[in-house]
């Protein structure tokens, strides 16, 4: 009769060893290789969730790319780490985002918010600043970074919804 216990203690613990952990945003950084959409990386589904980051000031702009499907869900928003100098700087200062649709509709995220946002994996609080949800058009979006600021700051795109591995060209 101890026996039973004993293998179904055994069983859960190779069950559980053998589950994944969730996953947060994977990282992908841009640099000043990266000016623009067309010279900055493309994320190949635009579902699956990536944080893009990228220090901007001045004129400087980054740019990268991704991908969806005609009604696939639409998810991004513009994220600071909530901590100074950037969380001290006014709504103006701060970077806004220009996504271009397959179809050339652009949209612009100018900081609207500040939304807290404790990021569990790794223990950095944010600043939502931004957001857009709506339903995908076919083909490859435009993201362009633009900085307002004379100050270093480092915007957060977050891009897709599905914490699953994701495929990123260079």
């Amino acid at each position: 009769m101890r026996r039973v216990p004993i293998v179904l203690l055994l069983a859960l613990a190779v069950l559980l060893a053998g589950t994944t952990p969730a996953q947060a945003h994977q990282p992908v950084r841009l640099t000043a290789a990266n000016p623009t959409p067309e010279r900055g990386p493309l994320l190949v589904d635009g579902t699956v969730s990536f944080a893009v980051y990228a220090n901007v000031q001045g004129q400087q702009t980054r740019g990268f790319r991704f991908g969806l499907r005609s009604g696939q869900r639409l998810e991004t928003q513009l994220l600071i780490v909530d901590k100074a100098p950037a969380n001290a700087l006014s709504a103006a200062a701060l970077s806004e985002v220009v996504i271009t649709d397959p179809r050339g509709k652009r949209v612009v995220l100018t900081p609207n918010e500040r939304t807290s946002f404790l990021e569990p994996y790794s223990g950095t609080k944010y600043l939502y600043l931004a957001r857009l949800t709506g339903t995908g058009a076919d083909g490859t979006y435009q993201v362009l970074i633009r900085s307002r600021s004379t100050r270093p700051v480092e915007a957060v795109v977050a891009v897709g919804y599905r914490e699953v591995p994701g495929r990123v060209v260079r």
